[in-house]
């Protein structure tokens, strides 16, 4: 299973949200860069970065810091946050990004979605935002009438790399991620799951490593590491597995 540590961007900055609230984002650094390769240090080979700034206008806002992280980590980079159309998805892969995020597109747009994944197959992950089963869009700040499974079926034999489910409810408040939901979602599709949202802790980890057989491919982990509370190093081991 994959650990993807997170660095969430917010004005060039390293922050975290609370259940996607921009009002509600804690600092924890003003160089992404340099996290990037802390992290690195630690074992990480993969990253998983969102442009905040981006996912609410619809468009990159932090592109200098995105591009210092691609320079800085070694591994691979996962970018979410605003990506919409078929520029912007051409942009990140032309700077080095390995796989992109896409959330409200997928929704709103999927066609899109699905002829960037036949152009890049395996490159393509879409996002299953959630909040009481329903999928939310525009930085979270809508919610759908789609049910998170619907959502899921769209796009099985579409050549998506995988979905990312994230509890919205759970997002940022070490409250423990949402297994059952995850896996739940793992078994009803033939994709790949990546797990985030409240991650609190290793027996978050352990959990989900549990149940790499019906599907969960990793787990994102953000404000766990930040505080002090997961260590990454410790996560990497016990994924591995």
């Amino acid at each position: 299973m994959i650990v993807f540590p997170a660095i969430d961007l917010k004005g060039g900055q390293v922050v975290r949200l609370a259940e996607g609230d921009m009002e509600r984002a804690t600092i924890y650094g003003d160089d992404p860069a340099a996290q990037a390769r802390l992290f690195a240090a630690a074992g990480a080979t993969h990253l998983h970065v969102v442009d905040l700034d981006g996912a609410f206008a619809g468009e990159s806002r932090n592109r200098a810091a995105v591009e210092g992280i691609v320079r800085s980590f070694p591994g691979q980079v996962q970018l979410g946050g605003g990506i919409r159309d078929a520029h912007a998805v051409e942009g990140w892969f032309a700077l080095g990004v390995a796989r992109v995020v896409i959330g409200t597109a997928a929704l709103k747009d999927p066609r899109f979605v699905r002829a960037m994944a036949a152009a890049h197959p395996g490159r393509i992950v879409v996002a299953v935002d959630a909040r009481d089963g329903m999928v939310a869009t525009e930085g979270w700040a809508e919610l759908s009438d789609v049910p998170v499974s619907e959502m899921a079926h769209r796009f099985e034999n579409a050549g998506v790399a995988a979905l990312l489910f994230t509890d919205i409810g759970r997002d940022g408040l070490l409250t423990g991620c949402n297994v059952d939901a995850t896996v739940e979602l793992a078994r009803c599709t033939p994709l790949p799951v990546i797990a985030s949202g409240g991650v609190k802790g290793l027996e978050d980890i352990k959990w989900l490593a549990e149940h790499c057989a019906v599907g969960i491919e990793g787990v994102i982990t953000g404000r766990a590491l930040y505080d002090g509370r997961l260590d990454l190093a410790e996560a990497l081991a016990v994924a591995r597995e």
